[in-house]
């Protein structure tokens, strides 16, 4: 149905001209209008300008006095499909023991794989459409669902299942990312390489042949993947058509960033440590630096350093990472406070991250992330509020009022 939402009090994120990202000081740049209107028509944005503009239409006008409109936050890593949940391990951490002395006591990913393997398809399905109910309602109009809690063949195909399940019956955007080298299952301990086999020579062409994946993913950290595990990974990925987004960084600086900047990674995620050869990796690339500020604050452990990535001039991205071992939260309202308060952007670079170009770590700049002519009417109505600073500055607040997708109230 068109509809017309009239004296918006700042339309926020206003593009003229679709971009696919944002870089270095650019970020700091966030175009608005106060006194706005937002003509939505098709699912589409039609139009938008100051008020005094505003064309007299004869369909449904929404006033929104004292409200703001900004574009949906594009999530481009995140876990949500998942069964169970991992509570046990946060008091182990509140009483001491490590990310990694957990995962060697047969936690972590073996955990949640455990529990997956031991759920139906559907009770999967009903689980993770709960948790993605929910961040839509907290304003997320676009969003990438890894596997990897599967580490069998019929565990990972039942996973990017349930993904194309989610892709069929919501209509936001959906990426699926295959992530079977997440970790060694115990029933291949000490056979990496043959596990390695499976998953790219047996599972791979399955998943192909099925449609079930957009992108391939691996987990190049100590103790988990290494760089030529990753380089096996990326090259059978595009073998068959996959392009690579990979975890690099969390732990260790092992040479991932330069590894997914050589196979053109359309994204490198996580970043928490980071040398100054990373950075000199990333200039003049086209691989998106992708921030995971709520794993960080859920683990202690340190934040991606956006300044130095942003003072380099290069992009950078927000995530919310959701999964129920290290960021159990999908809400990208508090992931865009904590980059504000912890990583020290600026809203203005924040609110980019979270939009423009975590749509470009998805492939849809031309569709999503700013408020442009001909993107899809994703977008979200805040309460009234002071300014969009105040999204992040008030980080306890639920400050979105309602949220619409392709133009529809969701």
């Amino acid at each position: 149905m068109p509809t017309l939402f009239t004296n918006i009090k700042e339309l926020v994120q206003v593009r003229e001209e679709s971009i696919d990202f944002l870089s270095g000081a650019a970020m700091k740049e966030l175009p608005t209008i106060k006194n706005a209107y937002l003509w939505v028509e098709d699912g589409l944005i039609k139009d938008y300008g100051p008020m005094a503009s505003c064309p007299d239409l004869s369909i449904e006008h929404i006033d929104l006095t004292g409200k703001m409109i900004l574009p949906s936050w594009c999530d481009s890593h995140s876990h949500i499909v998942y069964a169970g949940n991992r509570e046990s391990e946060f008091v182990d951490r509140i009483n001491g023991l490590t990310y990694a002395e957990i995962a060697e006591r047969g936690g972590g990913i073996l955990n949640s794989a455990k529990t997956l393997r031991a759920t139906s398809e559907d009770a999967l399905y009903e689980q993770s459409a709960i948790r993605l109910e929910r961040v839509i309602q907290q304003g997320t109009g676009a969003i990438e669902i890894k596997s990897g809690y599967g580490l069998t063949i019929e565990g990972e195909l039942k996973m990017l299942s349930v993904i194309k399940r989610l892709k069929e019956h919501y209509s936001i955007p959906i990426r699926a990312t295959f992530l079977g080298a997440h970790a060694i299952p115990m029933d291949y301990k000490g056979r990496k390489s043959a596990y390695l086999s499976m998953m790219t020579e047996e599972l791979l062409p399955r998943i192909v042949e099925e449609d079930l994946a957009d992108y391939i993913d691996v987990f190049c950290e100590q103790g988990y993947f290494s760089v030529e595990d990753a380089e096996r990974i990326m090259r059978a990925g595009q073998q068959y058509g996959l392009r690579s987004k990979i975890h690099v960084n969390q732990f260790y600086a092992i040479g991932g960033v330069q590894a997914g900047v050589a196979h053109n990674a359309l994204s490198v995620d996580h970043l928490e440590v980071l040398r100054d050869e990373d950075i000199e990796s990333l200039k003049g690339s086209n691989t998106m630096p992708v921030a995971l500020p709520a794993c960080s604050y859920f683990l202690s452990i340190p934040y991606t350093p956006a300044r130095r990535l942003l003072d380099a001039g290069l992009p950078i991205a927000l995530a919310s990472d959701y999964n129920p071992g290290s960021s159990p939260c999908g809400n990208m309202n508090f992931v865009v406070s904590a980059a504000c308060i912890k990583m020290k952007m600026t809203p203005e670079e924040a609110i980019n991250a979270a939009t423009i170009n975590g749509a470009y770590a998805m492939d849809l700049s031309a569709e999503m992330g700013s408020i442009t002519k001909g993107k899809r009417a994703n977008f979200m109505v805040t309460k009234a509020i002071p300014s969009y600073s105040y999204l992040p500055y008030s980080f306890g607040e639920q400050l979105i009022s309602e949220v619409y997708v392709n133009g529809v109230l969701f």
